[in-house]
């Protein structure tokens, strides 16, 4: 069996309001070098092969202050027809909230994936509140 999506303009449209609040920030490598330290290796380890690079989100560029966030997210808040923040809740915090069986799921898979197509990004949390949608989460990214 096949299964075929059907593409939901507000699906996307909530990935990409996501993406707008961090505009600014460049595309970038999200590859660093590790730092072996002053002795290198421990002893005793030499043969062992150890990759010298990680895998990290880029941090944001310094012209993304709380201030231009904020703006950010208002222009996206208004664009959305939402009220514009006073101030910032927490440090980037956003949430996108959807009604039951609309595809929540599928919308931040898709905005996990232009998150990474637009900055460079690949490391996510998920956080669910039971195993049974964790084991349908896991599903969703088998599919």
């Amino acid at each position: 069996m096949k299964l075929q999506f059907r593409h939901q303009k507000f699906q996307a449209d909530a990935a990409n309001a996501v993406c707008e609040v961090f505009a600014g920030q460049p595309n970038g490598s999200a590859k660093y070098l590790l730092d072996q330290g002053s002795s290198g290796y421990a002893s005793g380890a030499e043969d062992i092969t150890f990759d010298s690079f990680g895998w990290g989100n880029r941090k944001l560029v310094s012209e993304l202050t709380d201030s231009a966030l904020l703006q950010n997210l208002r222009r996206v808040q208004l664009a959305n027809g939402l009220a514009p923040s006073e101030r910032l809740e927490g440090r980037y915090n956003l949430t996108v909230e959807m009604e039951t069986g609309v595809g929540k799921t599928y919308t931040y898979i898709k905005t996990m994936y232009e998150l990474n197509k637009r900055y460079g990004w690949s490391k996510f949390i998920i956080v669910v509140p039971s195993i049974a949608i964790r084991e349908g989460v896991y599903k969703s990214f088998s599919v």
